[in-house]
């Protein structure tokens, strides 16, 4: 080091003044960024007359003040009281029951990206919920892949980036896909196969603190350099499969770079054989996603770097580190 360098921070390589700094108070939030890395929302479930698994999700639009960065303070609008919205997983064919009330001061509704009757489809009109009021949607999952929901009343970028998205995961069910039966199985959440991959939903987002349509803050998981504070704890043995959403309003990419390795990618997730193979950046337009899915089986364990691979992105918040172990 030399005179009037910065210290690195305590275990983690130098940032070069690139990282926020202190600490965000998650209690404060009522959100932690590395739970919502894993806390999927499976719903209530049942059975209908016929048989078919039913699954009952309960969402509450609220107005919250949620911090982002340390000291820096948004208004949110919000699912459940975060940013993200609870993760929601199904498998392939469950019949989806979601009871939405609105809580907060303006109307909203949610859209679900998918496949759905013209009468649950989330727009103004049409399953927009007033402040006060209440509606159910429902409809059966389908197709399997990564996806998402936000609201969609106007002025839609506006409801957008105040907060009002969440991930929408559909897991294909095996035996409808026998010719990839071992691969559907992977992805079943519970399933034996399942269970020996280290699943987390990273969803890219950013805020325009100032209201000028343009982002002064970035993260994955709404919470700046969340998983550089805090790196996300990876079993070197154990396959890595990643459900990335971007949701940035007022940019029309952002990206993910992983450093020291290649991932495969399934564009939406909705096949299960890759879409690309190889590759160690992804872009993806609003609303785009995939699976990202690698392993860290032959590297040594440290501290492996990932970003958006939009400088301005990382220096304003999208960057962390996988801490990969034995």
């Amino acid at each position: 080091m030399h005179e009037g360098d910065k210290p690195p921070l305590q275990g983690l390589p130098s940032s070069d003044g690139m990282m926020t700094v202190g600490e965000v108070d998650h209690a404060r939030n009522g959100f932690d960024p590395t739970a919502i890395l894993t806390d999927w929302d499976t719903g209530t479930v049942g059975r209908l007359p016929d048989g078919q698994l039913l699954r009952e999700y309960n969402i509450v639009a609220v107005d919250k003040e949620i911090e982002i960065a340390p000291g820096i303070f948004f208004p949110a609008w919000t699912y459940n009281g975060r940013v993200p919205g609870p993760s929601l997983r199904a498998m392939e064919g469950d019949r989806i029951r979601i009871h939405f009330t609105n809580h907060g001061s303006h109307p909203h509704t949610i859209h679900f990206h998918g496949i759905h009757p013209a009468r649950m489809d989330g727009i103004p009109g049409v399953g927009q919920v007033e402040p006060g009021e209440s509606f159910t949607y429902e409809f059966d999952a389908h197709p399997f892949g990564c996806h998402l929901y936000h609201c969609h009343s106007v002025p839609l970028k506006r409801h957008i980036h105040k907060g009002l998205y969440g991930a929408f995961i559909v897991d294909p069910d095996p035996n409808r896909h026998p010719e990839h039966a071992d691969v559907a199985r992977s992805r079943l959440l519970g399933s034996e196969e399942n269970q020996r991959w280290q699943e987390f939903v990273m969803v890219m987002n950013g805020f325009d603190t100032n209201f000028d349509e343009e982002n002064e803050v970035y993260a994955v998981n709404t919470v700046t350099h969340a998983y550089a504070n805090h790196p996300i704890r990876i079993e070197r043995a154990r396959p890595v499969r990643i459900y990335l959403v971007n949701i940035t309003e007022f940019d029309p990419v952002n990206s993910l770079h992983l450093h020291a390795n290649f991932f495969d990618y399934y564009d939406h997730g909705t096949t299960l054989t890759p879409t690309l193979h190889t590759v160690d950046t992804i872009m993806q337009c609003q609303a785009q996603r995939g699976i990202l899915e690698f392993t860290f089986a032959d590297h040594e364990p440290g501290l492996y770097m990932f970003h958006a691979h939009q400088s301005e992105f990382v220096e304003l918040g999208w960057m962390g580190f996988f801490e990969v172990v034995e």
